[in-house]
């Protein structure tokens, strides 16, 4: 294998590139991306960047001297199609590139606003660098502000927006903050410092319609209450960039259908990070697609690994993080299905952390400010056979996670199935 062609210049794209050089794959690279300019990373956009506290160089991977001394090939332009058969892929500007792999790391695009009115000016979502400028450059000109979704970069944002001196409201159609992603102790933390910060939420509240004429200049909610808004910024979820795929004849429903090698059935095409649906270990082997930085980069570098002689299923143990003003929170595990949650530390000082339980057994941790226990649950969870707190145990006024850590050994059968 002498030709890797990557679709996707994000986290998985880039990291697939440099993992690649890392274990010294030696043939040409060509790193397929439709935004201009350098790689770089998305999680800022919503935080530091908007804040002024990193620029357009602080969110680059690496400066353009890598990819040249790195004899990484970028090519700014949008894939139009894949042949299989020939192993060709087709440029929107007319170019076509031979592989012997190609790895699709398209990501995914923001979900529309599905109400009238979301074509006006001034109502966006926020996904790309370009994205991120237009809104730095629309919040200097209003001072009303209404975020639809309560997920993760929905919050972020109006945090940003609340530290700027905007009237912030949030319209949520779930009735908690984050509510597919946390649990119901971490939505109300979440609930109340951003009342404190001086946003208003609306939770259980649906969206009607956007008002205005050339510009939005309101929000109607389905009970017939308006709010002002001189900008909407919506966050209700994305799609995956799986068309491409899916005309060239790969399995594509919601996502990029891979094995646990992160391959599709044609052996030559892989698919990672936020565009594949892959078989999860933490998830009992059920196909799903995760939506974060840590998938897309795992994905890659063991992607990266299988390609260059090193056959091993892709078994990382998912963590997630949102920043929300002073509030950090930090994930790791998948909590659905949890049916008990132990709360450690102190929720009045938003310290503290959540451990989730299904059937007696702990399979996710939730902490805000607690990063200790965090990078602990990490070790607990990632680690075969270590032995793992009951809820009764974790309810315990004695327990504290880093002393478990250090006291018990890995202990297979204490967490049988």
């Amino acid at each position: 294998m002498q030709n890797i062609v990557i679709l996707g210049a994000g986290q998985a794209g880039f990291q697939t590139a440099a993992s690649l050089r890392q274990l010294g794959f030696d043939g040409t690279i060509r790193l397929v991306g439709d935004e201009p300019g350098l790689p770089y990373q998305r999680p800022p956009l919503s935080k530091a960047y908007l804040l002024g506290k990193t620029d357009t160089a602080g969110l680059q991977f690496r400066p353009d001297t890598y990819f040249a001394d790195s004899r990484v090939a970028l090519i700014e332009d949008t894939a139009s199609a894949i042949d299989r058969t020939a192993k060709r892929v087709s440029l929107a500007r007319g170019e076509a590139l031979e592989y012997d792999h190609l790895v699709i790391a398209t990501g995914a695009r923001n979900r529309l606003l599905p109400v009238p009115g979301a074509d006006l000016g001034g109502v966006m979502g926020l996904r790309t660098l370009a994205d991120a400028d237009r809104l730095g450059e629309k919040l200097k000109q209003v001072e009303d502000v209404v975020v639809v979704g309560a997920g993760f970069i929905g919050l972020e944002f109006a945090a940003v927006a609340a530290t700027l001196g905007k009237t912030v409201h949030v319209v949520e159609l779930a009735d908690r903050p984050m509510q597919r992603a946390v649990s119901a102790a971490m939505s109300d933390c979440f609930t109340v410092a951003h009342r404190n910060w001086g946003v208003t939420l609306h939770l259980g509240a649906a969206l009607a319609r956007l008002t205005g004429k050339r510009q939005v200049s309101g929000v109607e909610l389905a009970d017939g209450s308006h709010i002002a808004a001189g900008l909407v910024v919506y966050g209700i979820g994305v799609q995956p960039n799986a068309e491409i795929a899916q005309a060239a004849g790969l399995h594509a429903p919601n996502g990029i259908t891979v094995d646990a090698f992160l391959r599709t059935p044609d052996p030559a095409v892989s698919a990672i990070g936020d565009c594949a649906l892959f078989p999860c270990a933490q998830a009992g082997g059920q196909a799903i697609r995760l939506e974060s930085v840590q998938n897309a980069a795992d994905q890659a570098r063991a992607l990266a690994a299988n390609l260059t002689g090193t056959r091993t299923p892709y078994t990382a143990l998912p963590w997630f993080w949102s920043d929300q003003g002073d509030l950090k929170l930090q994930m790791v595990g998948l909590s659905k299905g949890h049916d008990r949650t132990v709360t450690l530390g102190d929720t009045g000082a938003r310290a503290f952390s959540t451990l989730l339980f299904r059937d007696n057994r702990l399979i996710a941790t939730e902490s805000v400010n607690r990063p200790a226990d965090f990078m602990i649950a990490r070790k607990l969870l990632g680690t075969p056979g270590r032995a793992l707190p009951t809820p009764d145990e974790a309810a315990s006024e004695s327990f504290d996670m880093r002393a478990w850590e250090k006291a018990i050994a890995p202990h297979p059968e204490r967490n049988s199935a």
